[in-house]
């Protein structure tokens, strides 16, 4: 067990990290990401103040849906938080379940208004290409659920919440079940033969995936444009947090821009070390681990725009370079 973001989270159960991680990528897994915040928005002006509060666009979708999006600072446009809305299906399509980042609910509420409803549920995340087949025999309504489709479910007489969504790279359900029936769902869900995993292995299940990290890939002068997410930008909203900052940067274009790397053995890059191009820094790893498939070590880093993909890098690891070279993301794919 490890502190994060003032939990008490499995970082793993005991097979390890890499076993964990194959486990997902090759079957299923279940991860308790109950540290995730819940904010409930709803009412007559709850699309709106979403609408005008964060970046993507909600009317690309509808009721029953999930959207990934950002909330944005209103002067520089860097990312306060990356941010999955649940757009509950009844309700005359006007409650949502905001999904901050643990360490940002406050924030976020303060954005879009809303109740936290964090202590009140439970969520387990059920991953991999096996998740839906496995979830059928013991919870059948929540494996009906589609991808980043958002949907009710009744678990043994218990009323849940389920969305298509995830953070591993590989299909799978997001339940956010109500805190008492969360152990018994969670034995359940384990004797259906679903391997718990922990925090170890979602880090570098979504670092394969190429998937950003709050306070590495985006925080506090990361933009979405520098971190390649500008599809996360509703444009043609009249108005949200950090638009007119946002147009400025499209309109001159990024000083930097998020790149993958790839570096040979099983010696792991680092978040923080330096990246070097015939000798000279030129930006900075912001995640960096052994990928468990490919058998090497793979990056995130942030570089000017001149340097793209197949340009030869070194990476300076505590004062010892290591070669590697700019690679398309996401690093494995599905």
């Amino acid at each position: 067990m490890v502190p994060f973001a003032g939990w008490e989270m499995p970082l793993e159960y005991g097979t390890g990290t890499i076993a964990e991680h194959l486990a997902c990528r090759d079957g299923a897994v279940v991860f308790d990401v109950s540290h995730l915040g819940t904010v409930r928005v709803e009412g007559h002006d709850a699309l709106d103040r979403l609408q005008a509060a964060l970046t993507n666009d909600l009317a690309k979708v509808a009721p029953g849906r999930a959207q990934y999006t950002h909330l944005l600072d209103d002067v520089d446009g860097s990312v306060l938080d990356d941010i999955v809305v649940w757009w509950h299906p009844d309700g005359d399509g006007a409650r949502f379940d905001v999904m901050p980042n643990a360490s940002n609910t406050d924030r976020v509420r303060d954005a879009v208004g809303g109740a936290e409803t964090t202590h009140q549920r439970a969520v387990l995340a059920v991953q991999g290409p096996a998740a839906r087949d496995r979830l059928t025999a013991v919870f059948p309504d929540a494996a009906a659920i589609g991808r980043f489709r958002v949907g009710p479910a009744s678990w043994n007489g218990v009323d849940c919440v389920v969305a298509g969504t995830g953070y591993t790279g590989e299909p799978g359900l997001e339940i956010a079940v109500p805190a008492a029936a969360a152990e018994a769902l969670w034995a359940a869900v384990v004797e259906a033969g679903i391997q718990p995993a922990g925090l170890g292995a979602r880090d570098t299940l979504r670092l394969e995936a190429a998937l950003p990290l709050h306070g590495h890939e985006l925080g506090p002068g990361i933009t979405p444009l520098q971190a390649g997410l500008g599809w996360v930008v509703g444009w043609a909203k009249p108005t949200f947090r950090g638009k007119r900052a946002l147009e400025a940067e499209r309109d001159r274009g990024v000083a930097r821009h998020l790149v993958g790397i790839t570096t040979e053995g099983r010696r792991p890059p680092r978040s923080d070390c330096a990246v070097l191009v015939d000798g000279v820094p030129v930006g900075t790893v912001t995640s960096g681990n052994f990928s468990p498939v490919l058998g090497h070590g793979i990056a995130l880093a942030f570089v000017p725009p001149a340097v793209g993909e197949g340009t030869a890098v070194e990476i300076d690891v505590r004062g010892a370079r290591m070669p590697g070279v700019v690679a398309a993301t996401p690093f494995i794919g599905r």
